[in-house]
């Protein structure tokens, strides 16, 4: 921090925003409906074109998220049906460069050495991924869709609040993980939760209590400092 005189409470904002880790690992603990709410209500403040508010949320607990991943799951350990499935959009480039090649890499393999799996390990990296689709444990998992009229403006808009659902429950005292893995089984959520044609899955999410003994949530992933991203003119 650079030691300004903000207004005191400028620190609770910011102890949010920098507490907010992709957490992996949750504890059986359930979280009310009514926090869920509360968190989307504050989430949906977030800036949009025009106030068009793009976002859509389906939030499941209980048996209904258990059988979504029970389908999802299915086809993920099924060859062929997992070959059958396509991204519903291209998260990442086509084509990887530095640094960003770099980067991904190197989250990738710190999260695997903290879980103990080596490089040649297909099998447990196959077992790990599939944790994407229990919403690692969380009681609480989010899919998040989005017209498909909607361009760009409207993804970028859609960021904001995706980001404002976990700083909301980071305050709150609970955690999330954005999981972008879901995007390539999007027929079988779409067809599951009876999405109709016209809305295009976006990402899920998982979100409750992180448990602290799990060596995965103890990742804290780098960042660039400003001097690296950011330039200043007339200073």
């Amino acid at each position: 921090m650079s030691g300004m005189d903000y207004p005191h409470n400028y620190r609770y904002v910011d102890e949010a925003i920098v507490g907010r880790r992709s957490i992996r690992a949750f504890l059986d603990k359930p979280v009310a409906r009514s926090i869920v709410e509360d968190i989307l209500e504050v989430a949906a403040r977030a800036p949009s074109g025009t106030n068009t508010q793009p976002w859509q949320a389906i939030v499941l607990a209980g048996e209904p998220k258990a059988e979504l991943s029970r389908r999802i799951l299915a086809a993920y350990h099924d060859p062929v049906a997992a070959a059958a499935q396509t991204a519903e959009y291209h998260y990442y480039p086509s084509e990887w460069v530095p640094p960003y090649i770099d980067r991904r890499r190197k989250v990738g393999w710190d999260l695997y050495g903290l879980l103990g799996i080596a490089k040649a390990d297909k099998a447990r990296m196959h077992a790990q991924h599939a944790r994407n689709f229990g919403f690692f444990d969380a009681p609480v998992g989010l899919i998040f869709t989005i017209d498909r009229v909607m361009r760009q403006g409207s993804w970028l808009d859609y960021g904001m609040f995706l980001q404002n659902v976990m700083i909301a429950a980071r305050a709150r005292g609970l955690d999330t993980c954005p999981q972008a893995a879901f995007t390539h089984f999007h027929r079988v959520i779409a067809e599951h939760l009876a999405i109709p044609d016209e809305r295009m899955l976006v990402c899920g999410m998982s979100l409750g209590y992180a448990d602290p003994q799990a060596p995965e949530n103890s990742l804290v992933t780098e960042r660039e400092p400003v001097s690296a991203f950011a330039r200043f003119e007339g200073w």
